[in-house]
């Protein structure tokens, strides 16, 4: 039998489904991460991250308990499909209050940004002032624009994708994007900011 770290996502979901306890082990440690980055980067509250994200795996293993997850080659988009739902609710019964407000303890730095360029250090110095500037710029955006930004540029998901997940047409994930850009573009130059990231 293959050793777990050599199998798809889809496949250690379905040896769970299967009673396999310790491929849902693997497959937690594989994807906590990026689903707890997600998360609270939509909600900015460390402890309310922590409580959606349980709740997420909670939703998780019984919906792969109940059989209602089939193999369509994209587990981590149906596992953030649980989540955004998971939010979506909880942001109904708070009216959004929270997905909004920014937060100074949470400036995405916890994302990959200029920290991850190898440059020389004067280069590297604009790059994370530039970085800073966006990430800024971009917890001031509202809640859908700043979710399909996040998906699209950090998750790398399709527009197709991020339509499914958030339960919304292919045109309205776009217009998101469409005026998010112009949002970042209008507050970069409200505030005199160049985003151009320089190379090494």
């Amino acid at each position: 039998m293959r050793r777990f770290e050599e199998m798809t996502d889809e496949e250690l979901a379905l040896q769970y489904v299967d009673g396999n306890n310790m491929a849902f082990d693997e497959l937690l440690a594989r994807n906590q991460q990026k689903l707890f980055n997600y998360i609270l980067f939509m909600v900015h509250d460390q402890e309310q991250a922590n409580d959606i994200f349980q709740d997420t795996f909670v939703k998780i293993i019984t919906k792969l308990q109940e059989g209602s997850y089939t193999d369509s080659g994209k587990f981590s988009y149906w596992m953030t499909r649980i989540a955004h739902n998971i939010m979506m609710d909880q942001f109904r019964t708070q009216r959004c209050e929270r997905i909004i407000e920014p937060n100074a303890d949470n400036d995405l730095s916890n994302l990959k940004g200029a920290e991850i360029m190898e440059l020389n250090m004067e280069t590297q110095m604009v790059n994370n002032q530039i970085m800073r500037d966006v990430r800024h710029m971009m917890d001031n955006l509202p809640a859908p624009q700043r979710e399909v930004v996040y998906m699209r540029m950090y998750q790398d998901l399709s527009f197709k994708e991020i339509a499914e997940i958030t339960g919304v047409s292919i045109n309205t994930a776009l217009g998101r994007m469409r005026y998010a850009i112009l949002n970042l573009r209008r507050m970069a130059k409200k505030h005199n900011i160049m985003l151009s990231v320089e190379c090494a």
